[in-house]
């Protein structure tokens, strides 16, 4: 049965749906040219980074691990515990901010380039396609061909590696969490013993699995809001891929007297993974993959006309006009990404390689014998290093008399451990004068940081409590 083309794109409708409502799957043609060559060596390079990280120690552990059991985040050498998890706030918010700052720049550059879902469908998932069933012409085949041994044993092997490269990601991401040598445990184990880690990665695979195998372009199109806030984010002087039609139009068939430079051959259209024409304009389906840039060259260089038909250029550059990179979307963007990297530096500065924390005991707020009033907490001090640290506690701007028990001496906290011990304050009734506010210090042993949280020393009245203390023998008497 001869391959069925996909529908003609359009502006009024989805390429992938049918006149009919049913899914159309795409088999975008394979082009050659710098940018394909350029956007496969950096996807390579993101894939083994990606793979490389949960192998790479920094510090005594992965570079990147968070550590969600254990309550820590390491990050490049850094380890954040779960009290500075506040800054993953600045990283986030960062990344998000900087990707909007790039596409006013440089329009979807990210979708083409960068994310990792065209990372992983074009030269992961689209390589293992190709190399079972053929280029697109021959996949297309295979669609509408009648079953048979051969397509079952291509589909078998097609799907078995799909399946199987999507576990290997759900298993790597998965080491993000629970760090390698776990991981292999896990592994190494029954699947119930460690059940809920076993659901993670089967659901995950199975969510892989589907979008790369079947879904694929739909996330883009459907599910992505990124590609409906291009509008918003760029404007004429952005740089995106685009059709030049003032040196296209019209369209003709070499020989064609009067046509523009465009011979109206399709190529831009058949190796688009979206199924779009970038000759009908900018359309959020673009994914800047730039494969019509190369497409386009490929065939003006066939017919010895001057590449650039289809480009990365403005819309302003294209109506003759220089791109202006200065303008005051720009201005106000540099400003806020400068202000945030300022405060998200500051708030850098303010982590220390421990914490602490001062709480009051649960149950009565202070304590009223003969002897005083004693009021009792709970230090807790964390170490975020990966090697034991000793520690000097010290209680300061205490009034005279007042004396302190618990954390006498060095307090060794082993590698991210914490340790958690009573801290009491007790002061005899006669030299009581009622609340006052203290300052608990901890500092480690060379005292290269030093750490300080305020508390308060509550209890009676004192003028309450020296009066009924004065009371003679035969009054009520003292508790």
């Amino acid at each position: 049965m001869a391959a069925v083309p996909p529908p003609k794109p359009s502006l009024d409708a989805v390429t992938t749906i049918a006149s009919d409502g049913s899914r159309v799957f795409l088999h975008p043609a394979g082009v050659t040219g710098r940018f394909v060559r350029a956007r496969g060596i950096f996807a390579y390079a993101l894939i083994v980074f990606y793979l490389a990280l949960p192998w790479i120690p920094i510090n005594g552990a992965p570079a990147v691990f968070l550590d969600i059991g254990g309550r820590r985040f390491h990050l490049f050498g850094a380890t954040l515990a779960f009290q500075d998890a506040w800054l993953l706030f600045f990283l986030i918010t960062g990344l998000a901010f900087t990707l909007f700052y790039v596409t006013a720049i440089l329009g979807r550059v990210w979708c083409g380039w960068a994310c990792p879902q065209t990372v992983f469908l074009e030269h992961v998932f689209r390589k293992i396609e190709i190399a079972i069933e053929g280029d697109s012409v021959q996949r297309r085949s295979l669609d509408q061909a009648p079953w048979s041994s051969s397509k079952l044993v291509k589909r078998i092997v097609k799907h078995g590696l799909f399946f199987a490269v999507s576990a290997g990601v759900a298993h790597l991401f998965l080491s993000y969490f629970v760090s390698l040598p776990e991981l292999w445990s896990m592994m190494s184990t029954a699947p119930g013993e460690h059940w809920s880690a076993f659901v993670f990665v089967f659901i995950a695979s199975g969510i892989l699995y589907f979008n790369f195998a079947w879904f694929r372009e739909q996330l883009c199109i459907v599910i992505c809001p990124y590609g409906r806030l291009q509008s918003a984010l760029i404007d004429d002087n952005s740089m995106v891929v685009a059709y030049d039609t003032e040196r296209g139009e019209p369209r003709g068939k070499l020989g064609t007297t009067g046509a523009g430079a465009c011979i109206d051959c399709n190529r831009c259209v058949q190796v688009c993974p979206t199924g779009i024409d970038i000759r009908q304009g900018l359309q959020i389906e673009c994914i800047a993959c730039t494969a019509c840039i190369d497409a386009c060259d490929e065939i003006m260089d066939r017919v010895h006309r001057p590449r650039g038909l289809v480009r990365y250029t403005s819309q302003v550059a294209l109506s003759g006009k220089p791109t202006r990179w200065f303008r005051p979307r720009m201005i106000l963007y540099t400003v806020l990404l400068v202000a945030g990297i300022g405060v998200a530096s500051w708030a850098l500065s303010t982590v220390h390689p421990a914490a602490m924390s001062v709480t009051r005991m649960v149950g009565a707020p202070f304590y009223l014998d003969t002897q005083g009033v004693r009021n009792q907490f709970m230090l807790r001090i964390v170490n975020k290093q990966t090697e034991a640290v000793r520690f000097v506690v010290e209680v300061d701007e205490l009034p005279e008399g007042v004396v302190r028990s618990g954390f006498d001496g060095l307090v060794e906290v082993a590698p991210l451990g914490e340790i958690v011990q009573p801290l009491v304050l007790s002061q005899p009734r006669a030299r009581y004068e009622g609340q006052f506010r203290f300052v608990v210090r901890v500092s480690d042993e060379k005292n290269t940081f030093k750490l300080s949280k305020e508390a308060e020393f509550v209890g009676p009245e004192a003028k309450l409590l020296h009066a009924f203390d004065a009371e003679p023998a035969g009054g009520k008497g003292r508790p």
